[in-house]
């Protein structure tokens, strides 16, 4: 069966679009949708975009062959679950030091609650645990006061590298450009966050 771009990128992330109905985020729940939605974006952007610029116009026929789709089913999957870490470290610190919200452990709640949706929803048992582990990790070392303003997406860009199913002599080649574009949409995700949470409600 021919795959056409739709369908590669459905195959990438069956994840439903939920942030757009909102013009503010004044809520932890309306946060959450923020960042579900928001890594879910940056993974699949990023992603698709590096294996179209590497592979050319061969790129779609890749998406045809088990193996590769096998190779990306893995990539996806830890990009994203990386992607999910840093972007609820990052909102949750942001809005401990500008918004004067102090409920830190609802950035717990909230990544649980995403991760195990998205484990329903297909995610592999290694993305999962990789991902509890340094979710965990991070959580007890946390500083939430600064942990905004110091590269906040450098655990998902580095996943974007790590896991991309490029040949690794290729990949050296491309080791800055690939991190810059990570860090270009997250950039932009920092942007509409800031913005969003003018009138966030931290009582």
């Amino acid at each position: 069966m021919k795959l056409n771009l739709k369908d590669i990128q459905k195959y990438l992330f069956p994840i439903k679009r939920i942030f757009s109905k909102y013009r503010q985020i004044k809520s932890s729940e309306q946060v959450k949708n923020f960042i579900q939605e928001q890594s879910a974006q940056v993974s699949q952007m990023t992603l698709y975009g590096y294996l179209k610029t590497r592979m050319g116009a061969k790129h779609v026929l890749m998406f045809e062959d088990k193996d590769f789709l096998k190779s990306i089913n893995i990539a996806k999957w830890q990009i994203y679950a990386a992607s999910l870490i840093d972007c609820t470290f990052f909102c949750f610190s942001f809005l401990y030091k500008e918004r004067n919200f102090k409920k830190t452990e609802d950035a717990n709640k909230v990544f649980f609650e995403i991760l195990n949706e998205e484990k329903a929803n297909g995610m592999n048992t290694e993305a999962y645990e990789n991902a509890t582990i340094e979710f965990n990790t991070k959580y007890q070392q946390m500083n939430w006061a600064n942990y905004c303003d110091v590269t906040p997406f450098d655990y998902s860009s580095k996943a974007l590298y790590k896991w991309s199913p490029i040949a690794d002599e290729l990949k050296k080649l491309d080791k800055k450009i690939v991190l810059n574009s990570m860090l270009l949409k997250w950039n932009n995700v920092q942007i509409d966050f800031k913005r969003l949470t003018a009138k966030f409600n931290s009582n």
